[in-house]
């Protein structure tokens, strides 16, 4: 079974349909998506392996579709996509909106005890 394509042809005219009935919240999303994506701290590479990895962890067929081209477009080797499966495998994910920001504040911590100019 393919996980590219296939999955991206059969998604298609569903996500199309449900774009033209709530184009707000698409277009709010498409926003976010530029926002976290775009290059920083992290570039758009790395990001599109971890969002690989979470999409895994998601059990996302049309995540894992997408961020595997996105992937492939930002250039990741396969020894890269592997070794964030790696991880995915060992830590199989957990949900972002909680422990997400307890992470941040615990490196924030950890940052100000190591550099107190970051705090």
């Amino acid at each position: 079974m393919s996980h590219g394509h296939a999955v991206q042809r059969e998604l298609r005219e569903p996500a199309r349909a449900l774009r033209r009935a709530i184009p707000e919240v698409y277009d709010g999303y498409r926003q976010m998506h530029a926002a976290a994506y775009a290059a920083g701290a992290l570039d758009e590479k790395t990001k599109e392996l971890i969002a690989l990895a979470i999409a895994v962890s998601k059990e996302c067929d049309g995540c894992i579709a997408s961020h595997a081209r996105g992937a492939v477009r930002t250039g990741a080797t396969e020894a890269e996509v592997a070794e964030a499966l790696g991880v995915t495998i060992a830590m199989n994910g957990g949900p972002g909106t909680v422990y997400g920001p307890r992470a941040f504040a615990a490196f924030r911590e950890f940052a100000e005890e190591t550099d107190p100019q970051q705090g």
